[in-house]
């Protein structure tokens, strides 16, 4: 194997283990996320940047059921275009402009019986701070995923200072290094292949998990969005149009009493 990549896995390896010290964390905000489901209501999911990359590995896909509401906003995650119109400057420049998270969150009818998971590698950019902060004021718990070490190391772009750990009810940590990047490579002196994404899935995928064993035991198990290697075509088709429309009732509620 070469250095390069033994030296990515090996990091990799570091990300599992900070991810598996987190088990309690996991377990608490698996509890609210369940009971949010339990009573009907959704679990909302928000990432700016490259933080969508999390807000889908919620919901939906294979493996994922319904209960989350992937809040993703194209003018601050749209990034495949580089430059020009809907490019990345616009992108990083909308993701710090105060008062974007509460014209977002404008749309939908949030309830103290809600809880929400925002994540943000450094827990820095505005929209992603002002989008905790509008949860907490609608009394809805939040949690939040973030990198420790490089928030830590990294000033807020909001004038107070204050970061997104600071308007979380719980934070998860995705163990990646200041800065992101993993891998240092001789004769570059700024490393490559960042982590935040690995440690962010799994611990995505870990509450996944946990919230699905928290439905199972109180009788309502999830309608998993499954393949048809596995369960066979015609269950498979089954469970997608009825995952989708449970999802289509969940979010029906959230435009219900918006505006009164």
């Amino acid at each position: 194997m070469s250095q390069p990549t033994n030296d990515y896995l090996s990091e990799c390896r570091r990300l599992v283990e900070v991810v598996a010290a987190q088990s309690r964390a996991l377990e608490q905000a698996a509890d609210w996320f369940a009971q949010t489901i339990l009573a009907g209501r959704m679990v909302h999911v928000f990432g700016s940047g490259h933080s969508r990359i999390l807000v889908e590995e919620m919901w939906p896909r294979y493996g994922s059921f319904p209960g989350f509401n992937p809040i993703v906003e194209l003018s601050l995650t749209f990034h495949n275009l580089v430059v020009g119109a809907n490019g990345q400057r616009q992108a990083m420049h909308l993701e710090n402009v105060s008062g974007l998270a509460e014209r977002i969150l404008r749309n939908f009818a949030v309830s103290s019986a809600d809880s929400a998971l925002v994540i943000s590698s450094s827990g820095c950019n505005v929209v992603p701070i002002e989008m905790a902060e509008q949860f907490r004021r609608h009394g809805v718990r939040v949690v939040a995923i973030i990198s420790l070490a490089h928030g830590r190391a990294s000033a807020s772009r909001r004038a107070d200072g204050r970061k997104l750990e600071d308007f979380a009810d719980l934070v998860l940590d995705t163990g990646a290094p200041v800065g992101d990047a993993m891998v240092r490579v001789p004769g570059l002196d700024t490393p490559v292949s960042p982590g935040s994404t690995v440690g962010g899935c799994m611990l995505v995928n870990c509450l996944k998990a946990e919230v699905a064993a928290r439905l199972a035991a109180a009788g309502q198990p999830p309608r998993v969005l499954s393949a048809a290697a596995v369960v066979g075509g015609n269950r498979s088709s089954e469970l997608f149009e009825s995952a989708y429309d449970e999802h289509a009732h969940r979010v029906a509620r959230l435009f219900a009493d918006v505006g009164r």
